[in-house]
């Protein structure tokens, strides 16, 4: 049923960004999967310090990064835009880039076979690292069931592409952000079944644990998964080894505390998953998502203002 709500020139302008999108995706997948990746390095690299969201990403360098220099936080902006580029422009390419199995190198890969075998519910979580998609297309590969939390786009045309173009790799079993996803998700741990996360973006309405030497909020949800349901919290991540091609880690769990505190505990989780995201980070700065608000606004204020 259509959207009364939404004005004919609002849908009218979905239909035109969903048609520059099929376009840039049939541009994409006419080309050599290492030549794509490498367009998109190149394009995004040159354009991404030009937009205003560059600012935000020095700041948050600035705010991650306060003993670098300068100069060694712009180098790493520029190097951020590359990969970005490359991961947005591989995202057509994903079916091929999983179907090559030279292409995504896996470490750890017996720990998510252990759990498809032995049925038990777990949480795999992660952030937005170099491509976040090969871990997904890991996680089809291992044979495990997992439904994979998504925010969906704000054009549901995309958003209905975007769904269609992971499904071309095996993700079938999505379950959208907000009060239905995480039905689905609970649904799922209840069958013994895993859910997939990435736990690295601000949550106004989260719990506060450190992350680069600040108190940020992040979202509880999969900590609060995994110690609901008596599942694994299994931290995922992704490295680019040059152009199209990657190692994916699938590491030792976090080793959750059952205190009988919960709000103890689930902080507890909340910051260990934290400690692993940055450690990811500060290992290859330039792989991570920096062009979002990470940190507390009034932060972000401060650095303006001075």
């Amino acid at each position: 049923m259509r959207d009364r709500s939404v004005s004919v020139w609002r849908r009218l302008g979905w239909r035109l960004e969903a048609a520059g999108y099929d376009l840039a995706y049939a541009l994409t997948r006419a080309l050599p999967i290492d030549a794509v990746s490498a367009l998109g390095a190149a394009v995004v690299g040159t354009l991404g310090p030009l937009i205003s969201k560059h600012r935000i990403v020095l700041r948050n360098l600035e705010l991650a990064f306060p003993e670098k220099t300068e100069a060694e936080r712009r180098a790493i902006a520029h190097e951020f835009w590359r990969v970005a580029g490359r991961t947005f422009a591989e995202f057509p390419q994903m079916d091929r880039i999983a179907a090559d199995p030279g292409r995504i190198e896996v470490e750890g890969l017996e720990r998510l076979r252990q759990i498809a075998a032995r049925g038990e519910p777990a949480v795999l979580v992660s952030g937005h690292l170099s491509n976040w998609e090969a871990m997904m297309a890991v996680i089809v590969r291992s044979g495990l069931k997992s439904r994979v939390s998504y925010r969906p786009a704000n054009n549901p045309y995309t958003d209905a592409r975007i769904v269609e173009g992971r499904r071309r790799y095996g993700v079938e079993l999505f379950a959208a952000k907000g009060a239905e996803g995480a039905r689905g998700l609970i649904a799922a741990l209840k069958r013994g079944e895993a859910v997939a996360m990435l736990n690295d973006q601000r949550d106004d309405a989260g719990i506060e644990a450190p992350f680069f030497g600040r108190l940020v909020k992040t979202a509880p949800g999969p900590s609060r998964f995994a110690l609901g349901f008596g599942g694994r919290l299994v931290p995922m991540s992704v490295v680019r080894r040059k152009g199209a091609r990657f190692t994916v880690t699938i590491h030792e769990p976090i080793v959750l505390e059952r205190s009988g505190d919960r709000e103890a505990d689930l902080k507890a989780a909340v910051t260990a998953v934290n400690a692993f995201i940055e450690a990811r980070i500060r290992a290859r700065p330039a792989e991570w998502l920096w062009a979002h608000r990470r940190w507390p606004r009034e932060l972000y204020g401060k650095l303006a203002r001075r």
